[in-house]
């Protein structure tokens, strides 16, 4: 699997949300619903998105914003424009006060306008934004998550993936049986696009371990340890796959990666095993061993000293 792939494969929506909005000015709409990720493509309009810490930046019509949770952002009609609608966990729509707002805003199925009246295709207004929201921390790999800036626009131009949009645009004012389900994958199409195009960037701050996936002695030990976790490594039988010394290997892995072999391959484990546990079944013994432990007891110290907690309640918690 390629580096990417694994970055990405961790990303699950499970009863995703999904909206389109379409707001005239002056409009302004706060978001604080601490979702782990946000996705939002401009299918009309010019609006702007004010991150909670940086400048705000203008969107275009094909453009696609991701915001990470669990920060505050702001999209309006323009960055002056005081805040009307706050929108809280559950979703619920709120005043900046706090005060509930009724659902009279809501036009149609997954449709919601600021009191306005809208056009048989429901996207009246001068701004229309397509949202879907990823709600739970579990439905994003943390590895995923950390590797993304707190705001990423990609224009029209860069992600070329209309098509994709568009779908998502037109299944999401649908009612159909199983419509839940075309939703979240669709989001999730849409998610790996965006991302795709963000790594291939000169400019993406991609994480270390991504980039070292081109260096010919590190790439390879990578590879191995995502692949096969569940093998007992140890750095001489890594160097050995890569034809170097144990040491020329510790030492170019820790310069491009940032840690030693041996805790990458730890916290790759740990992360493994974090999303086994709260995405399977599987007994805790079983997923010892998938991720290279020869017992419970022995994958139970390592992930409570790696997480502060013990694997059964981290799968409680989920």
């Amino acid at each position: 699997m390629d580096p990417l792939s694994i970055l990405l494969d961790g990303a699950r929506a499970r009863g995703a949300f999904v909206l389109r909005t379409a707001q005239n000015p002056p409009w302004s709409v706060q978001v604080r619903d601490r979702a782990p990720l946000s996705v939002v493509a401009i299918l009309r309009g010019t609006p702007w998105v004010v991150p909670s810490a940086g400048d705000a930046v203008r969107l275009d019509v094909g453009d696609i914003a991701m915001m990470r949770g669990p920060d505050t952002f702001t999209f309006a009609d323009d960055p002056s424009t005081p805040i009307q609608v706050v929108v809280q966990p559950g979703p619920r729509r709120t005043t900046p006060a706090g005060v509930e707002l009724p659902e009279a805003a809501d036009t149609g199925v997954r449709t919601w306008a600021n009191g306005m009246r809208t056009c048989d295709d429901g996207a009246d207004g001068s701004s229309v934004l397509l949202i879907g929201k990823y709600r739970r921390p579990g439905e994003i790999a943390m590895r995923l998550l950390s590797a993304l800036p707190p705001l990423l626009v990609i224009p029209r131009a860069d992600h070329g993936e209309s098509a994709v949009v568009s779908l998502l645009a037109e299944e999401t004012v649908r009612n159909e049986p199983g419509q839940d389900l075309v939703l979240e994958r669709l989001l999730d199409l849409l998610l790996v696009a965006i991302l795709r195009a963000w790594f291939i960037r000169p400019d993406a701050d991609a994480p270390a371990w991504y980039r070292a996936n081109g260096d010919p002695v590190v790439g390879p030990v990578l590879r191995l340890i995502h692949g096969h976790p569940d093998r007992r490594w140890t750095v001489a039988a890594l160097a050995g796959r890569s034809g170097v010394s144990r040491a020329t290997l510790a030492r170019r892995f820790t310069d491009l990666v940032g840690m030693p072999p041996m805790a990458y391959l730890t916290e790759w484990r740990i992360d493994l095993a974090a999303d086994l546990l709260k995405e399977s079944d599987a007994t805790i013994d079983s997923i010892a061993r998938q991720v290279g432990y020869g017992s419970a007891f022995a994958f139970s110290a390592a992930f409570k000293r790696a997480r502060g907690i013990s694997p059964q309640r981290h799968r409680d918690r989920m």
